[in-house]
């Protein structure tokens, strides 16, 4: 063989292996491995799992679960966090469930249940971003507060939907072609938008800069306040239209839902690769850790394990997850 053909087979073969090695440096590349590795699992282990019946009711029920993730997902990347967003899904019910009782109508209902997260936003975000008070504590008292408000106003008992409306009853439990949920269409949707606008627009940009180093980017001239608000604005919308897709699938507006919605919210976000520090990770990722855990879930209770164990098993991996974000951070 001429040593021309040997260099050039050498060359080929490194650039094979150094491909091969970026792919595996990547977050998404080994999250969407584990995910397959889990389905192929619980596959074997349980005859109705890898059914289409399972699968789509999976993907239905992380949907709620992915679209707040987004949000969040923009948040910590922008450097703050929301734990408010479960007592926000569970209180957007309120007023739109009210308002379709005594108007018949679901589009004035949702536009009152938008209003609602567009308000708490806002208020999250003032706070936060302008007035310079800690996100997490600012949300954790929002997040109290929301909750308490359901309490007082519902009496602790659900608000049925006494009009009964189709519309209302499709939005949240309905599939395209009776197979895909709608919900998980609603997500996917949003999901595409949010990963161009991430990584493909300037505002996407400017908040992976802020999140990085706040200062440097005001130095670039980006107006940090602004964008941190506008990133709980986010945050409170996509959990808004989770807490409307969950209320349609109880079909009232119930007390106690979306109760550990944040805790299962933001431990998919930090599986997905989010670093908590700010200014890393993808929604992609995101998307990830978000099916992970749904399936993981899904597939521990196939095989009877006690829900405790189950509960022990994903803090076990969330703890995992933090932790290898910590080791590449000290790394870099």
């Amino acid at each position: 063989m001429p040593q021309s053909a040997s260099v050039s087979t050498f060359r080929d073969t490194n650039s094979a292996r150094d491909l091969l090695v970026s792919l595996f440096r990547r977050n998404e590349t080994v999250l969407l491995l584990c995910l397959v590795v889990l389905i192929a699992y619980f596959s074997f282990a349980s005859g109705s799992f890898f059914t289409v019946r399972n699968i789509t009711n999976v993907l239905g029920q992380a949907s709620l679960a992915m679209i707040a993730g987004i949000g969040v997902g923009v948040l910590i990347i922008a450097g703050e966090i929301d734990v408010s967003i479960g007592s926000l899904a569970g209180a957007v019910a309120i007023p739109l469930v009210v308002i379709m009782n005594h108007g018949g109508s679901l589009e004035l209902g949702i536009a009152g249940a938008l209003a609602l997260a567009l308000l708490v936003g806002a208020i999250n975000g003032y706070l936060a971003a302008y007035l310079g008070i800690n996100s997490l504590i600012v949300t954790l008292g929002s997040m109290f507060v929301i909750r308490g408000g359901i309490y007082l106003y519902t009496g602790q008992k659900a608000i049925p939907d006494k009009q009964g409306l189709e519309s209302f009853y499709q939005i949240g439990n309905g599939r395209l072609f009776g197979t895909v949920p709608y919900p998980a269409l609603v997500a996917l949707a949003l999901l595409i938008g949010f990963m161009y606008l991430m990584r493909h627009r300037p505002f996407g940009r400017k908040i992976y800069a802020v999140g990085g180093n706040p200062e440097v980017a005001r130095l670039a001239g980006f107006n940090v306040k602004r964008i941190k608000f506008l990133c709980f604005i986010i945050s409170a919308l996509l959990a808004g239209i989770a807490g409307i897709l969950l209320s349609s699938r109880l079909g009232s507006a119930v007390h106690v839902a979306g109760l550990g919605f944040e805790f299962q919210v933001v431990a998919a976000v930090v599986l997905g690769g989010v670093s908590l520090a700010g200014g890393v990770g993808s929604l992609f990722g995101v998307a990830l850790g978000v099916l992970i855990l749904s399936f993981l879930s899904n597939g521990l209770g196939m095989l009877n394990l006690a829900t405790e164990w189950q509960l022990v098993t994903t803090g076990a991996i969330i703890i995992a997850a933090v932790g290898f974000d910590e080791m590449k951070r000290r790394r870099q």
